[in-house]
């Protein structure tokens, strides 16, 4: 009998345990249904980095560029992540970017404005500057709406050169900035103890630089000192010949001077002479006229 009262003890907590169990699954059940949703979002929304942007250039894109303290972003982010849920309904991808994590985006897009909105089409990029709701957002994409907008040029777009040089340029300055907030906050340098430092940096920088183009340049324009011998003997083979040239020049000037030199005094000579007969003849005549008037 006591085994009996023990076994009907047992399947009473059996049930029990059952019954309990059945009424955490519901619950569990929510649990789940209310996480997916949750992951679902995240997942529609796409995070571009530095690492990753090239992927927008396939495709069709929306890209917001947001900062964590801009207002104005903190007002459109709600409405940009229920957009998010519709572009996989709507064949887009809908993504987002930090310009304070991503300075090399920033840069590369020339982001003078928060938050800007970018659509992007197999890599042709046309800048959003419509409404910012929800439904807008939808019939921007929905109706084609991008195709009124004039693209941006090729010459300035994310992938160009310049637009290249742009990034660095801003990762630099990024870059300056974490180190003069290092050295200013965790160091302990003075503000004016920092500038110094990077006016330092950037003379040696520069004259670093000005020795690498010297270099290069000597290296593609070699000076005369490093030029082969077969440069040498040509070289003084034209000054040779240059030389000889200027000795006949020379010459020839000499013996045009002597000619000339000698044609003149040639002409003196002849007046010479001409002059002395013509005394002579005039002392021959007075001589005959003396002897004339004796006579008589």
């Amino acid at each position: 009998m006591a085994s009996s009262v023990r076994r009907g003890g047992r399947g009473a907590t059996a049930v029990l345990g059952l019954k309990s169990v059945l009424e955490l699954c519901p619950l569990a059940v929510a649990l789940c249904l209310m996480v997916l949703p949750v992951s679902a979002k995240r997942e529609h929304l796409k995070v571009v980095t530095d690492a990753n942007w090239e992927e927008i250039l396939a495709g069709e894109w929306m890209i917001e560029f947001f900062a964590p303290w801009c207002p104005a972003c903190q007002q459109l982010q709600p409405v940009w992540n229920e957009f998010a849920e519709w572009g996989e309904d709507l064949g887009v991808n809908i993504a987002k970017v930090d310009v304070t994590e991503q300075p090399g985006l920033s840069g590369r897009f020339i982001i003078t404005a928060l938050p800007t909105i970018y659509h992007c089409k197999d890599g042709v990029f046309r800048r959003y500057q419509g409404a910012r709701t929800k439904d807008d957002f939808m019939s921007f994409i929905d109706e084609k709406k991008w195709q009124s907008i004039e693209p941006i040029s090729s010459w300035f777009g994310p992938s160009s050169l310049l637009m290249n040089m742009m990034s660095a340029l801003f990762k630099l300055s990024m870059f300056i900035r974490q180190c003069h907030n290092y050295l200013t906050e965790q160091v302990g340098i003075p503000v004016w103890g920092s500038y110094v430092i990077f006016a330092l940096a950037t003379l040696f920088s520069g004259l670093v630089l000005g020795l690498v183009l010297v270099f290069i340049a000597d290296f593609v324009f070699p000076s005369r000192r490093f030029s082969s011998s077969a440069y040498y003997q040509k070289k003084h083979a034209v000054e040779k010949a240059r030389r000889l040239q200027q000795l006949e020049e020379e010459q020839e000037a000499d013996g045009e001077e002597e000619e000339e030199d000698e044609d003149e005094y040639g002409g003196r000579e002849e007046e010479w002479q001409r002059g002395g007969a013509a005394e002579d003849a005039v002392r021959r005549r007075v001589v005959g006229g003396g002897e004339e008037e004796e006579d008589t």
